[in-house]
């Protein structure tokens, strides 16, 4: 069982460098990047060329504690980024999906965020 994890990470990894050989963030533009375990869900919003972390929102939070590592879950948090985004005026983003395949949570996760109004 261990040997089949180890593939499975080493095969997200491998996805994840060959994304990121072509998306970065910019100011106009940052790098929304998604982190994801069995219990915990984590976002990131990055500006590349800086190399600084504008926004962040996880359910590791204090008030976000109540929000589980569900499509639900991840949908809800996903509104949560696109509020927070949208105060710091915020508009669009390049959604990084860090080498997870696009479905189930991080795609919740990603309609979540755009319907809460953030383009991507």
């Amino acid at each position: 069982m261990l040997r089949k994890m180890l593939e499975k990470d080493r095969k997200r990894l491998k996805r994840k460098v060959h994304i990121r050989k072509t998306l970065s963030g910019t100011a106009e533009r940052p790098r929304m990047t998604v982190t994801r375990s069995n219990r915990r869900l984590s976002i990131q919003i990055i500006d590349d060329t800086k190399g600084y972390t504008l926004v962040s929102a996880s359910n590791l939070e204090k008030d976000l504690r109540n929000i589980k590592a569900t499509v639900e879950g991840a949908a809800q948090l996903g509104e949560v980024m696109g509020k927070r985004l949208l105060e710091k005026n915020i508009k669009e983003v390049v959604f990084d999906r860090n080498g997870y395949l696009y479905h189930g949570l991080i795609k919740a996760l990603a309609e979540g965020t755009r319907k809460a109004g953030i383009r991507f």
